[in-house]
């Protein structure tokens, strides 16, 4: 009888940078769609894995309104950004634009999950 054994199972593990499901990549790209469709100037920013988090692709409007989400890898964010007809960045490469974080300034609680 070991002292982690009655420990009470979560029903909904944490998942620290697990790839994301066709379910999720599939709701994904609806959701980047609307916010493409909704917003002017917007741009993608692909976040690589790391060992705490999955690959993601963050999609930042004109005036910094962004939103992120988990992709498979570079090469879907690219097929994404490709198929909402716009650029992407490697944030790693070029970091964040400043207008993000303004956004991040004026709406404080907007960036709580």
């Amino acid at each position: 009888m070991g002292w982690f054994s009655r420990r009470a199972k979560s029903k909904d593990p944490i998942d620290l940078g697990a790839a994301p499901t066709r379910s999720q990549v599939n709701q994904a790209q609806d959701y980047f769609s609307n916010f493409v469709e909704t917003r002017q100037s917007v741009s993608a920013f692909f976040e690589e894995a790391t060992p705490r988090e999955s690959a993601a692709l963050v999609l930042v409007a004109g005036d910094g309104e962004w939103t992120r989400r988990k992709v498979t890898d570079a090469s879907s964010a690219r097929k994404i950004a490709q198929k909402l007809g716009i650029d992407i960045f490697d944030v790693a490469k070029v970091g964040y634009p400043p207008q993000m974080r303004e956004w991040n300034k004026k709406n404080p609680g907007s960036t709580k999950r």
